[in-house]
C-alpha cells in the first residue's frame, strides 16, 4: 500500500536541509512556511494569491471548521482544499492548541477535551478518535494527532502529566486513522524541561507516524528556552521523516530553526502583524502607523518586488491604515507573506549551494535583536 506522503532530503548544509514532500495535492519544497488559514481562509488573501507567491501548503484548524461550517459539509463539498479553492495541500491542526488558548471554555481529562463553543455555547467533545475522524472528513493532506499543548509556565509535574496524556492520545489517534491517503503527524511536548522533551520524543517516535512535530513552544517562554528546547527536540526526531516546528515564528526564529534541521513551520505573525500595521522588511519591522511615514514616498521595502512595494508608497499605506481601509490589511498581509515566501526560497537556495550560514547572517544583518516588534 503506498504511503500517504513521500518525503526525501534533497540537499543538506550542516543540519539544515532541503526536502521534497509529496502529497495528494502536489509537491512542497522544504523548508516550507505555512500561512495560517484557521477557518479555511488566510485572512485578507485569496487562495490564488497564495499560490502565485509560491505557497503550496497552508494550515487550517479542525476545531474551528468542525464548529462552522461542519466537517461533514466540507467533506460533501470535496474536502478542505477544494472547499477553499486552493490548488495546493492543506495541513489541519487537531484542536489541541485551542485546549490552551480557549482554556476558559473547556475541560480536559483522559477521554479528551470538552469545549463550550465560542460561537453558541454548545458542547463539543473532542477525543483522539473524533479529532482524527473530523480531519478525515475535512480531507486534509496532513492531519495532526490530538495533543495537550503544555502552557507556560508549568511546573515539572504538570508538564509531565501533560506529555503523558499527549502520548496516550497519540496512540489512540494512530489506531483510529483509517484513511490511506492522508498523513498523520505526532507531536512532541514537554515544556521547557530537557528530560521531559526527551521522554516525549521517545514516546511519540515509538509510534510510526508519517511525520513528527514539536509543539508547546513560543507560548510565552523566554526566547533562549524556546530555541534550546527546539534544538533538543529536533535532534531526537527521525531524519527520514518531515519535522515540523509548530507556531514559530519570527524571521530570525525560522532561520535558527532551519539551521537545527526543521522542515515545516506555521505562525500567525505575518498576517496578524499586518492587520496591526506592522511589516517585515529586509531592514527589520516597521510600523506603518508612525507619523514619520506620513509623507514618505518610499516603498515598504526597497529590496522587495511584491505588488504593494511596486505600487504603493509608505505614505499611501499609512493613509489607508489610519483611515481603516480594508486595502491596508490586504497590502500589508500580501507584503509580509511575500517576505516569508522569499525567506524560504532563499534558504532553500542557500542550502543547495551549501552556504546557509552565510545566507542567514547576511539576511539578518540589518535586523534589530527583536525583529518582531
Amino acid at each position: 500500500m503506498p504511503a500517504p506522503i513521500e518525503f526525501s532530503v534533497t540537499a543538506s548544509d550542516g543540519d539544515a536541509r532541503n526536502g521534497r514532500l509529496v502529497t495528494g495535492h502536489g509537491e512542497i519544497a522544504t523548508p516550507a512556511f505555512m500561512p495560517v488559514g484557521t477557518r479555511a481562509a488566510v485572512k485578507a488573501m485569496a487562495p490564488d494569491e497564495l499560490w502565485d507567491m509560491g505557497y503550496r501548503l497552508v494550515l487550517a484548524n479542525a476545531y474551528h471548521l468542525a464548529l462552522r461550517p461542519g466537517a461533514e459539509l466540507v467533506r460533501d463539498l470535496g474536502g478542505v482544499a477544494s472547499f477553499m479553492g486552493f490548488r495546493g495541500a492543506v495541513l489541519t491542526d487537531s484542536g489541541g492548541f485551542q485546549a490552551m488558548s480557549l482554556a476558559k471554555i473547556n475541560s480536559i481529562d483522559d477521554d479528551g477535551i470538552r469545549f463550550r463553543s465560542h460561537l453558541d455555547g454548545s458542547l463539543l467533545m473532542l477525543t483522539p478518535e473524533s479529532a482524527v475522524e473530523i480531519q478525515q472528513q475535512l480531507g486534509s493532506d496532513i492531519m495532526m494527532a490530538l495533543d495537550e499543548c503544555t502552557p507556560y509556565p508549568a511546573e515539572h509535574g504538570r508538564a509531565l502529566k501533560s506529555l503523558d496524556l499527549t502520548a496516550r492520545w497519540a496512540e489512540r489517534c494512530h489506531a483510529a486513522r483509517t484513511s490511506t491517503t492522508q498523513a498523520l503527524f505526532g507531536i512532541v511536548q514537554g515544556g521547557v524541561y530537557p528530560d521531559l522533551r526527551k521522554r516525549s520524543a521517545d514516546q511519540i517516535t515509538a509510534i510510526p507516524f508519517d511525520g513528527y512535530a514539536v509543539g508547546g513552544l513560543s507560548v510565552g517562554e523566554p526566547k533562549p528556552a524556546m530555541l534550546e528546547m527546539a534544538a533538543l527536540s529536533v535532534s531526537m526526531l527521525p531524519r527520514d521523516k518531515p519535522r515540523y516546528l509548530m507556531g514559530v515564528g519570527t524571521p530570525a526564529d525560522l532561520l535558527a530553526a532551519i539551521a537545527m534541521g526543521f522542515d515545516m513551520f506555521d505562525c500567525v505573525l505575518p498576517t496578524r502583524n499586518a492587520r496591526n500595521g506592522s511589516a517585515f522588511t529586509s531592514a527589520g519591522p516597521i510600523s506603518i502607523k508612525q507619523a514619520a511615514h506620513a509623507r514618505d514616498r518610499r516603498p515598504l521595502d526597497p529590496a522587495c518586488d511584491c505588488r504593494p512595494c511596486r505600487d504603493h508608497s509608505r505614505a499611501y499605506l499609512r493613509h489607508l491604515f489610519m483611515s481603516g481601509e480594508i486595502l491596508a490589511a490586504r497590502a500589508l498581509t500580501e507584503h509580509n507573506l511575500h517576505f516569508y515566501a522569499n525567506l524560504m526560497k532563499g534558504a532553500q537556495a542557500a542550502i543547495a549551494s551549501r552556504n546557509f550560514s552565510s545566507y542567514a547572517k547576511d539576511v539578518s544583518a540589518g535586523w534589530p535583536v527583536n525583529e518582531s516588534a
